[in-house]
């Protein structure tokens, strides 16, 4: 078993006791699975967290898009701004499902 390292412990000690079932990460490489299955733990990163989060309830993912793009102001916004910002942040698979399914 390889240990999370020791910067990452603090994440994982959080994790258990507050008996989570994910941590979503894009350093993936410091959990390995073999430290979090003791716990039922995986580590996911953002972009497959969101992918699941869409397949589960693709209207709310896209309800929260649209809240979001609502929220902004100065400038406005756009879903599709939002989307945009989203896949330039690296969440380039869930903005496909969001975009495939067009909840709207």
């Amino acid at each position: 078993m390889r240990p999370t390292g020791p910067d990452d412990r603090h994440v994982l000690a959080a994790a258990i006791t507050c008996q989570a079932t994910t941590i979503v990460t894009w350093n993936t490489a410091d959990f390995p699975a073999d430290s979090l299955d003791p716990w039922h733990i995986v580590a996911m990163t953002p972009d497959d967290f969101l992918v699941e989060q869409v397949s589960i309830d693709g209207r709310r993912v896209w309800a929260c898009v649209q809240q979001i793009a609502d929220s902004r102001r100065n400038p406005p916004e756009t879903t599709e701004d939002v989307l945009d910002a989203l896949e330039r942040a690296g969440m380039v698979e869930s903005v496909a499902a969001l975009r495939a399914g067009r909840w709207s």
